[in-house]
């Protein structure tokens, strides 16, 4: 049986990416407590990574679009850590986001808008969550987002 978040995706044409593998020493989550921890997934897209300062290279809306992509690797890493079986995942608990912006940009929550917006049209109320979004002077690789998550297992 198809997961309704399977089926949401499809609606809107969207593909998860496989899961990331991490970058360095550490791992891409880890399961404690009833909860998966997602380390933080960067800006890429299917043509590579998405780089760029917010408020000097890229728009506001160009950043919330690099926020989804950062999205549908959460939930790529979300969907591995639940065995590939979507019905153990119960809600989205807290997002953080980071900007890389320049230092008089103020729209870092319109630019993780972009992941909220897209987990709660996938979710629904499950995808509704806390949230943090921080600006910042650099990401790794130069990229323009990075958000970590926290996602409550049933």
């Amino acid at each position: 049986m198809t997961h309704p978040i399977d089926t949401r995706l499809a609606e809107l044409g969207l593909t998860l990416p496989d899961a990331p593998a991490p970058a360095a020493n550490y791992v891409p989550f880890v399961l404690a407590g009833g909860m998966v921890y997602v380390s933080g997934q960067i800006s890429q897209g299917p043509s590579g990574l998405i780089k760029g300062k917010l408020g000097e290279s890229l728009s506001t809306e160009e950043g919330a679009a690099a926020a989804r992509t950062c999205a549908l690797s959460l939930l790529a890493q979300a969907r591995a850590a639940c065995g590939s079986d979507f019905s153990r995942l119960k809600r989205v608990v807290k997002l953080t986001g980071f900007v890389n912006c320049t230092p008089d940009f103020t729209e870092q929550p319109k630019v993780v808008n972009g992941a909220s917006d897209l987990l709660v049209e996938i979710m629904g109320e499950a995808g509704r969550h806390a949230r943090s979004a921080v600006g910042t002077v650099s990401l790794p690789l130069g990229v323009a987002v990075e958000i970590e998550a926290i996602f409550e297992l049933a």
